[in-house]
């Protein structure tokens, strides 16, 4: 696993989008991204934006496939991940809608949405570049602890906690959907590479655990431990709780010119 420590989290925004549009840049202009929601990956999302603009990165031919999305909650609901995903990754990154795919949580449609999901996936290729966000308690998508480090797209319960840290996008803690249709731990390991970004002391316990901690499905995202190219880019916050912190940034320092970022 690869860790970058930035400094804050407009640095995490520059080094995450970095790194995503060099992993873009070596698959072309078909490129397969996965994508997520939370308020993590926005300064990432900016600064991809930022390139589009300026022309350095063109993202229009890419497909991308969101993470999750809330059951029951309607589309046309501000906080719907099919609304998220449009006002704050499809639109800025210049994405082709068409090309742009999100779990279906219609209730109606919960027995068949996983499969379809996962057939989704396949047909396109599969995931180039994963962009992840962590939860408090580990999460990696709406993957709550103790789900299986193996599990495909399906339906989760989500954990109190993760219901407290979501309410500051509802009304209240009570508007917040109960359940949700979530990649699994296995789906989102399938990826080919993984950005990880995380700021805030708030995700230093989980981060600690990611990086540092045993494999185990109490902290869904230390998986990643196991993925070949897998990278976290945390802030110094983050990364408050990590044993070998000065050595992960000794590492980074030293890195061949070619492997560095430019930016």
């Amino acid at each position: 696993m690869e860790i970058i420590i930035c400094a804050n989290e407009t640095r995490v925004g520059e080094i995450g989008a970095a790194k995503v549009a060099q992993l873009a840049a070596r698959v072309g202009p078909k490129v397969v991204l996965g994508v997520a929601t939370g308020s993590s990956p926005l300064a990432t999302y900016q600064e991809l934006a930022k390139l589009v603009a300026a022309g350095e990165l063109d993202l229009s031919a890419a497909s991308a496939f969101a993470l999750d999305e809330y059951v029951g909650l309607p589309l046309t609901h501000p906080e719907s991940y099919h609304a998220t995903i449009a006002r704050t990754v499809t639109v800025p990154l210049g994405l082709d809608p068409a090309r742009v795919h999100v779990p279906d949580g219609d209730p109606t449609h919960l027995d068949t949405a996983g499969a379809r999901y996962e057939a989704a996936i396949t047909q396109a290729g599969g995931v180039d570049v994963q962009i992840l966000g962590v939860g408090a308690n580990g999460h990696i998508g709406f993957n709550e602890p103790t789900s299986s480090l193996r599990s495909r797209t399906r339906i989760k319960t989500l954990a109190p906690r993760t219901i407290t840290d979501n309410a500051r996008f509802f009304d209240s803690a009570a508007a917040v959907p109960r359940h949700c249709i979530t990649q699994g731990i296995g789906t989102i390991m399938d990826a080919r590479a993984i950005v990880l970004v995380a700021t805030g002391e708030t995700k230093a316990a989980a981060m600690a655990a990611i990086i540092e901690g045993p494999i185990t499905s109490m902290w869904p995202g230390s998986a990643l431990q196991l993925h070949p190219h897998a990278t976290c880019v945390i802030d110094e916050a983050a990364a408050s709780g990590l044993k070998l912190k000065n050595y992960y940034q000794q590492v980074y320092a030293n890195l061949p010119d070619w492997q560095r970022l430019d930016v």
